[in-house]
């Protein structure tokens, strides 16, 4: 059952179809957080060890995982025709716009349109189903969502 309690956005539908060739939502500032899942996803597709890939990706805190951040970029696997590791995409990734701070809120996806053509676009996408999207970000990242 999705977490988000209240949904402001009373159209009952969010417009989006993902732009082929567009990076853009990927070359925003901030982090892109892993599950364990998606971390042993991404290093078997790169052919590495799970060990070999987080020593050299990612940056592991109490709670969370987050890939590191190259200097001239906001990801290693972010190239210019897209994402390197594109089927196993990370959840945060995979699920982009439809995050619960997005869903909940008609400004935060007005704001979030600004940076990306796919909003507004394509074919209606039902509230719930949006919602339940959204809830894949709270049960993948329970401390970034705890208390919503």
């Amino acid at each position: 059952m999705p977490r988000l309690k209240t949904n402001p956005i009373k159209t009952g539908a969010l417009q989006f179809s993902c732009v082929p060739g567009c990076i853009n939502c990927c070359d925003q500032k901030g982090y892109v957080y892993l599950t364990e899942k998606d971390m042993a996803n991404a290093a078997k597709f790169v052919g590495m060890t799970v060990q070999a890939f987080e020593s050299k990706y990612v940056y592991r805190t109490k709670h969370l995982l987050r890939l590191r951040k190259p200097q001239k970029s906001q990801c290693h696997f972010l190239l210019q025709g897209g994402c390197s590791i594109h089927p196993v995409k990370p959840v945060q990734c995979r699920t982009f716009p439809f995050w619960p701070e997005l869903v909940k809120s008609r400004k935060e996806w007005t704001l979030a349109g600004r940076y990306c053509p796919g909003i507004g676009t394509g074919e209606l996408v039902q509230i719930g189903t949006a919602i339940e999207i959204a809830s894949e970000m709270e049960t993948a990242y329970p401390t970034i969502y705890e208390g919503w």
